[in-house]
């Protein structure tokens, strides 16, 4: 018999891990642990440190990376889009505005600045390295983001519009190190930086992504409760939204990742009364089943919403168990460079939370709020993406190997330490918040 390959041992273990978490879910969430943490275990003891099951190299394997992390996070942001309410004149959104860019600027300035004076990069690799690590982690961040729309908790909502944003907001610095590291048009004295990777990239790809969200769930809604049609197949809303929304976005040249979370934002609004359109009196000798009446009545467009959320969510936790189970198994075939042990705890307990402080100014976010976002700023696929998106725009290959042992280290100590600590600070956070509405 032929040797297992390594995509079906893949499956095996993959498909193992889900049905154990699904048999194991509510013993597991009473654990001062993460799932993540459990995906990054089997991975390691499946890789050759321990079983030599499966074996990855970032390098070689830099291609079929990018494009399973491109799709984790594109799914993980058009669900932190799902999650959040948004109303004109709501305070809130200056928090996560504030942060994906006051404290995302913050934050590529400093990790830059600590790359070209004590790691020795060049600047273009120092600030490609800043613009890796500096945006928050919409998959590995669930057990901090915003459970429903309605969640008011400034925190909960901070933490979600910031990893909904930041993921593309990072886009024109991952660019600006490419470029200044010569593998990137950047125009004479930066104009077209400014004009098409900063200004048209953002501005369209928001644009974009909330036109087709609009667009998209008003049809849908319309045919439904006017015209009893289109019903059933919410899932393929998210997946055709996601696929139609970030194709355009790269075929206009604009962040695809704004795009794809604006498109989530605009199709939650359509669950607001003044958007719905009106429901047509039934047809007497019209048969409609039970679930085709709700998802045609007054109540289609929270059907429809809850359909697709349910969705998103167990395609966003099945994305999360692969590209975790990666990074597991990237660890046995990447060497560590001592630098990470000083490098990690500045990122996690002086830049972040500096760089969050002076970006909350002006905010109401004070006290327990501000330092748990100070804390929780959870790296991982969303780093890995940047890495691997500039590993295959030909980067060096000992500058590839240098960025890849510290963003994975970062990504491994953010899992653990972030997960060991979620479970107890979030439940202090909320006897907290109960014990003051008493």
């Amino acid at each position: 018999m032929p040797e297992p390959t390594t995509f079906t041992l893949a499956c095996i273990v993959a498909g193992a891990l889900l049905i154990a978490m699904t048999l194991g879910g509510s013993f597991i969430a009473r654990l001062p642990l993460s799932a993540a943490m459990l995906y990054l275990g089997v991975g390691v003891a499946v890789s050759p440190v321990g079983l030599g099951l499966l074996k990855l190299d970032a390098l070689k394997n830099a291609v079929l990376l990018e494009r399973l992390t491109e799709v984790a996070v594109l799914v993980s942001l058009f669900t932190c889009g799902m999650k959040l309410e948004f109303r004109r004149h709501d305070g809130r959104w200056r928090i996560p505005v504030q942060l994906a860019t006051v404290s995302m600027v913050l934050t590529v300035a400093a990790v830059a600045a600590l790359g070209v004076y004590l790691l020795n990069l060049p600047l273009g690799a120092a600030v490609l390295l800043g613009a890796i690590l500096a945006p928050t982690d919409p998959v590995l961040a669930s057990d901090v983001q915003v459970a429903d729309p309605g969640d008011r908790d400034r925190l909960r909502f901070g933490l979600t519009g910031e990893g909904g944003l930041n993921d593309g907001t990072a886009f024109p610095f991952v660019m600006l190190g490419l470029g200044l590291l010569g593998l990137h048009e950047l125009g004479e004295g930066g104009w077209r930086w400014w004009a098409v990777d900063v200004l048209w990239a953002v501005a369209g790809g928001l644009a974009l992504g909330w036109l087709l969200g609009t667009l998209v769930g008003r049809a849908i809604l319309y045919l439904r409760m006017r015209h009893r049609e289109a019903l059933g197949s919410d899932e393929f809303i998210a997946l055709g939204l996601i696929g139609l929304t970030y194709g355009l976005a790269l075929l206009s040249h604009t962040y695809g990742f704004l795009a794809v979370f604006a498109a989530g934002l605009a199709l939650r609004r359509i669950d607001e009364p003044h958007v719905r359109p009106q429901v047509a009196a039934p047809d007497p000798g019209e048969t409609l089943s039970p679930a085709e009446q709700e998802a045609s009545g007054a109540e289609a467009p929270a059907h429809m919403m809850r359909a697709v959320a349910r969705f998103n969510s167990q395609l966003e936790s099945f994305v999360e168990v692969a590209i975790v189970l990666a990074v597991g198994v990237l660890v046995a075939t990447t060497r560590f460079r001592p630098e990470v042990l000083w490098f990690i705890p500045v990122l996690f307990l002086v830049v972040r939370p500096l760089a969050v402080y002076i970006g909350l100014l002006g905010t109401r976010v004070r006290g327990a709020q501000r330092n748990l976002m100070g804390w929780f700023g959870i790296r991982g696929i969303g780093s890995l993406y940047y890495l691997l998106y500039a590993i295959n725009h030909h980067i060096e290959r000992a500058l590839a190997q240098q960025l890849l042992s510290i963003t994975l280290a970062v990504v491994v100590a953010s899992v653990v330490a972030h997960g060991v600590s979620v479970t107890p600070l979030m439940k202090r956070y909320e006897a907290r918040k109960a014990g003051r509405r008493r």
